[in-house]
C-alpha cells in the first residue's frame, strides 16, 4: 500500500540558474547525524530504520542544466530519481513509499518541500551536505566526492 505526498511547489525566478550549480559526480556519504531519529519520525518501517543505519551509501548525481538524475546506492538497493528542476515528478522513499515532489533551486542549493519533511541539499566546501528536517528532527548527511 503505497502513501502519496504531495509538495508544496515554490518556482522562483532563480531557477535559471541551476546550470551553474556543481552537483554532478560521485560521492559518498561520510557522515550522518540523527538518521534514526528521522527514519522514525516519518514512519520508516523498524526493518529499514535497522538496516539503512548500518550503511552509507554512495550518491551519484548526474546534472544537465535543470535536468537530475540522483541515483544511490547501497548494498541492499539501489534508487534513482530523476527531477527537472521547478518540475513535479515521482520520487521513493527509503521504505519504497512513493511521493510526488518538485525541486526548486535558490541560492545555490536544491530545496524539495513535502508535508512530511523539508530537505535542503547544497555543496559546502568539498562537502555536498543535506539538511532534512520533519518535525522536530533533523538530519544531516555529509558526503564527499569520490
Amino acid at each position: 500500500m503505497g502513501l502519496t505526498t504531495t509538495c508544496t511547489t515554490y518556482i522562483l525566478g532563480q531557477a535559471t540558474r541551476a546550470e551553474g550549480m556543481d552537483f554532478n559526480g560521485t560521492w559518498k556519504v561520510y557522515s550522518e547525524e540523527n538518521l534514526e531519529e528521522f527514519l522514525k519520525v516519518v514512519g520508516a518501517p523498524q526493518m529499514v530504520v535497522k538496516m539503512r543505519k548500518e550503511v552509507k551509501p554512495v550518491i551519484v548525481i548526474e546534472q544537465k542544466g535543470k535536468d537530475f538524475t540522483y541515483t544511490m546506492k547501497t548494498p541492499i538497493c539501489t534508487k534513482v530519481h530523476s527531477f527537472s528542476i521547478g518540475e513535479e515528478s515521482e520520487m521513493t522513499a527509503v521504505d519504497g513509499r512513493k511521493f510526488k515532489c518538485a525541486v526548486r533551486e535558490e541560492d545555490g542549493k536544491l530545496i524539495a518541500e513535502t508535508d512530511k519533511f523539508t530537505s535542503v541539499r547544497e555543496i559546502q566546501g568539498d562537502d555536498m551536505v543535506e539538511t532534512v528536517t520533519a518535525g522536530s528532527v533533523t538530519f544531516i548527511s555529509r558526503s564527499k566526492r569520490v
